[in-house]
């Protein structure tokens, strides 16, 4: 049957997407200055895991839990977030181009950021301006496209995104403009560059929470969100309240956006 084949198709691709996954996670405590194979990694795991003494260096426990450790488990954790809101945002706008950044959190964060750098605080005062900020330019967004009740919701959303992301993008520059530039204006650009190389265990533990608080809403209420593709008519007629789906699925993966943006 056409539909078990689909089902069948689906789920091997997920097979072999965990088996890539997994594949990477063991490869990339392989690569850089201090490799740590995947046999060395499994038996540090064991040791660990059993509380039996480990016959490794301590540099390699040191690499694999202080340093590399937080950095896979963060990427991975950044990904999974990232690929859930954007999911989320393209069932909700019914357009598969849509991307997490839609709605100006990214620019948000970054103007938070930015702004932090700015201001000379320190990382974590940084790190938590530039979350915040995502989170009230999404809440600018929403407040703006409610007002505007006559028209459709979701192309004033996306109107009203766009809106608040240039304009946030050119406070970005005007700190960027205004910042020092030996000292401000380089860590601002790397900044919005992206790594994860200054990420530490403090920073995986604090983003851990809001993601799982962004993903657990999205996956129980995944069947009402595949209702939220159909026009708002048939969502209501189906027993969806819309209005009420669509703030709960943006600030969601609004919460998921702002915290992984904020240390990546």
């Amino acid at each position: 049957q056409p539909g078990g084949r689909t089902r069948r198709t689906a789920a091997l691709g997920i097979l072999v997407a965990a088996g890539l996954l997994v594949a990477l996670t063991f490869a990339s405590f392989s690569v850089g200055r201090f490799p740590v194979g995947p046999t060395a990694l499994v038996r540090l795991l064991a040791a660990k895991a059993t509380g039996a003494p480990s016959d490794l260096p301590p540099a390699v426990e040191t690499v694999v839990f202080r340093i590399r450790g937080p950095r896979v488990l963060a990427a991975l954790a950044i990904g999974a977030a990232l690929a859930a809101a954007g999911a989320a945002y393209q069932g909700l706008f019914r357009n598969p181009l849509v991307s997490p950044d839609i709605l100006g959190v990214s620019a948000g964060a970054a103007f938070g950021a930015v702004l932090g750098i700015y201001l000379s605080l320190n990382v974590i005062a940084i790190q938590a301006l530039a979350f915040a900020v995502g989170l009230a330019a999404v809440a600018a967004v929403y407040l703006v496209s409610a007002f505007l009740r006559r028209h459709d919701p979701l192309l004033t959303l996306v109107l009203a995104g766009v809106l608040i992301g240039t304009l946030l993008g050119s406070c970005v520059s005007l700190v960027k403009y205004l910042a020092d530039p030996y000292n401000q204006l380089p860590a601002i650009t790397f900044w919005l560059l992206g790594s994860l190389s200054g990420l530490t265990v403090r920073d995986l533990l604090a983003t851990l929470p809001a993601v799982a608080a962004g993903l657990v809403p999205l996956y129980l209420l995944r069947w009402r969100m595949k209702v939220m593709t159909l026009p708002d008519e048939e969502a209501r007629a189906l027993g969806v309240d819309t209005g009420r789906m669509r703030l709960v699925v943006i600030a969601a993966a609004t919460l998921m956006t702002a915290a992984v943006v904020s240390v990546s």
